[in-house]
Order: structure tokens, then C-alpha cells, then sequence
């Protein structure tokens, strides 16, 4: 997506500013005062996914939402660090050169796996990591070589971007969201339909999808020092609970928040009581 051209009716453009630190031209939105809490989406999504939970934040802490390398608004510099390493790597450049010193890093789905490597990294050294439907396991069975090796061949073709949007209707979309287990509103939809269909967010994302591996992380899950909570809803297709589960058994210090009546998009789907959960987890650290 192009700045400005592409912001009309994006959530909170009022605290979007752009910075560039090497490889990448990061777009962030940032808001509120008080301890620093550092928000990550998943895969595919963009700032616009906190639009609900960002103000409630806000409230009561100072909140900075980033769009990943060619995702959302961010400018990507260099194809080949779209991988877990290397995003983590480009991420704490870029904490480092703002001076941001996270209270807690917050993500959602493949957003928690690179805030559990901001973690290892050092990347909130006294502080905590908060994921949201945290995407911890690689694919099972036959979905484990094929999914990965069908993202990776789009992205080596540079007619797959033009054929993903070519394909993809706001019906579709929608569809898509329901199958994560999720019904969130018309205007969310809107929003993810216009990534879907936007060249550079959908050539980024697939990019991330062919680089990504989570082979490194889950080895070092037990070396994660800092506190971390796992809120999970119980009705999340693409990341089921037990994922949660399985990693809270590995990770050091971790509580696992099973949510009832949630999908994948559970901070979209209720964000006063996501923002609940992260409030009380705040408060024991």
C-alpha cells in the first residue's frame, strides 16, 4: 500500500508517522503516555487490526503498532529478511535507534512468535510478551511441506501477487475470516479486503509466508526468560488452544487464558476484553 494515496478511511492515521531504519521504511502509529507496550500483527494483517484495541490501550499506556516489513504501510527494502530471524532483527533495529524500551511486547498469531523472539533478543528485558492466538507450531501432516512450498513458489513468480487479487472478492474474505473462527464487522472486512487486494501487501505477505520457520524459536521456547501470557479463544480454527498449551509446558514462566466464544480474531472481535487480559497480566509484572 502506498502512503498517502492508499490512507483514506485507514483506522488512526492521526498517529501514523513513518521511519526509515535500514533495510525498510516502517510505518508506525503511536499514541498515549506511560509505559511502552509494543503491539505486532500476524501475518497478512496491519495496524488497521488493533483499531479497537489500540485506543483502550492508550488510556493508560503509551502504545506504538508497526506494520511489518511490505505488509500495511510499511516500505519493504530488502525481499530475502522476511523470515522470523530476520524480521526480529529488523524489529530491534528499530527499537533501538527510537530509544523504545517495551514494557511488554504484544502479538497477535505469527506477531507473538516474532515478540517471543524480540524476547530471546532482549528485546524487553524487564518486561513480558502477551500473545493473542500465538501461532507456536509449524503445520502438521502433508499441510507441514505443501503450504510453505506453494508460498514460496508464488513468491518467486512475479505474476502471484496479480493472481491473488485477480481471485480475491470481499466475499471471499469474508469467508476466509469465518473459517479462523472469527465474525467480525462489515467495516473490518472492508479493511481486509483492501490488503488483500493491494500488489505490494499481498507480494510482502507471501513473501513472509515462503521465508518463515519456526524450527529455531520452538528449540529455544524454554530459553525465554521474561513472563509470558497466552490468551487464546476457544474457537480459533487456525490456531487451536492447545498450541497454547503445549508452548506454556516449554516456555520458562507462562500462563495460558483460555477466552470462550472467540475466534483467531479475538482482539477484533472484543477488544475491551482482550485489553482486559493484558491489563491484568500488566499488573503482575
Amino acid at each position: 500500500m502506498h502512503w498517502p494515496e492508499d490512507a483514506a478511511g485507514w483506522p488512526l492515521t492521526e498517529f501514523s508517522r513513518h521511519i526509515l531504519v535500514k533495510p525498510h521504511r516502517w510505518h508506525v502509529q503511536e499514541a498515549g503516555e506511560g509505559d511502552l507496550l509494543f503491539l505486532i500483527h500476524g501475518a497478512g494483517g496491519a495496524t488497521q487490526s488493533w483499531r479497537g484495541l489500540f485506543p483502550l490501550l492508550t488510556e493508560t499506556h503509551r502504545v506504538i503498532a508497526v506494520d511489518l516489513p511490505g505488509q500495511g504501510f510499511t516500505g519493504l527494502g530488502a525481499r530475502q529478511r522476511c523470515g522470523l530471524d530476520h524480521m526480529a532483527e529488523d524489529l530491534l533495529s528499530l527499537m533501538k535507534s527510537q530509544g523504545w524500551k517495551p514494557k511488554a511486547l504484544i502479538g497477535h498469531s505469527a506477531g507473538a512468535a516474532l515478540a517471543l523472539r524480540l524476547a530471546l533478543m532482549g528485546g524487553t528485558p524487564h518486561g513480558q510478551v502477551i500473545g493473542i492466538n500465538a501461532a507456536l507450531d509449524n503445520f502438521k501432516g502433508v499441510a507441514g511441506w505443501l503450504f510453505p512450498a506453494m508460498a514460496k513458489m508464488l513468491s518467486l513468480n512475479p505474476f502471484s501477487a496479480n493472481f491473488v487479487i485477480a481471485t480475491t472478492t470481499r466475499a471471499t474474505v469474508e469467508r476466509l475470516i469465518q473459517g479462523t473462527g472469527s465474525h467480525i464487522d462489515a467495516d473490518g472486512i472492508d479493511l481486509y479486503h483492501r490488503l488483500a487486494t493491494d500488489w505490494t501487501h499481498v507480494d510482502g505477505t507471501l513473501a513472509m509466508m515462503a521465508q518463515w520457520s519456526l524450527d529455531g524459536l520452538r528449540a529455544r521456547l524454554g530459553e525465554v526468560e521474561v513472563p509470558v501470557t497466552l490468551i487464546a479463544g476457544d474457537r480459533d480454527r487456525a490456531v487451536p488452544v492447545e498450541i497454547s498449551v503445549e508452548a506454556a509446558e516449554i516456555l520458562e514462566n507462562a500462563t495460558v487464558v483460555e477466552e470462550a466464544r472467540l475466534g483467531h480474531l479475538m482482539h477484533e472481535e472484543d477488544p475491551a476484553l482482550v485489553a482486559r487480559h493484558i491489563r491484568i497480566a500488566l499488573s503482575k509484572v
